[in-house]
């Protein structure tokens, strides 16, 4: 995750977007980090996705809901309980690829022959509900490119 907010940040830049950090490593972090969320007023959340994150998705989605910010996440299970929109791998994608791994380990590759993959497969997921409730209209164009609209 710090390589992905590393990237994040450098990207920032280039875009002329300040950004500010507000991590969590357990459960019990999110009331804090609500807290300092609602103090920032952010334009936005990019809500990075590891084992926390996910297993708090419903929560972080209604607090963005109910506090009318409008969110990304990385993963579409975000959008899946009420998120605005993620863009990220295709999970069943990914695992069905390294299922492909442990399939030929399995008959008898060696892990160290096999060669390191990067994802190749993402997906722009919307909800048009949830941006009708944040008073947001999604263009056309991005519908368009959405691999899901959640309506």
């Amino acid at each position: 995750m710090a390589l992905r907010f590393r990237e994040t940040q450098a990207a920032s830049r280039v875009l002329g977007v300040s950004i500010h950090s507000v991590g969590v490593r357990t459960p019990a972090d999110f009331d804090g980090a609500f807290a300092t969320i609602t103090r920032e007023h952010p334009h936005g959340l990019l809500v990075m996705a590891d084992t926390v994150t996910i297993g708090q998705r419903k929560r972080t989605a209604d607090f963005a809901a109910s506090n009318r910010i409008p969110a990304i996440y990385e993963q579409r299970d975000f959008v899946d309980v009420g998120g605005l929109m993620s863009y990220g791998i295709d999970v069943v994608d990914h695992f069905r690829r390294a299922a492909s791994f442990v399939d030929k380990i399995l008959k008898g590759a060696k892990p160290s022959d096999l060669p390191i993959e990067q994802p190749i497969k993402f997906e722009l997921v919307i909800n048009t509900k949830t941006a009708k409730a944040l008073g947001l209209t999604i263009p056309q164009t991005l519908l368009l490119r959405a691999d899901q609209v959640i309506e």
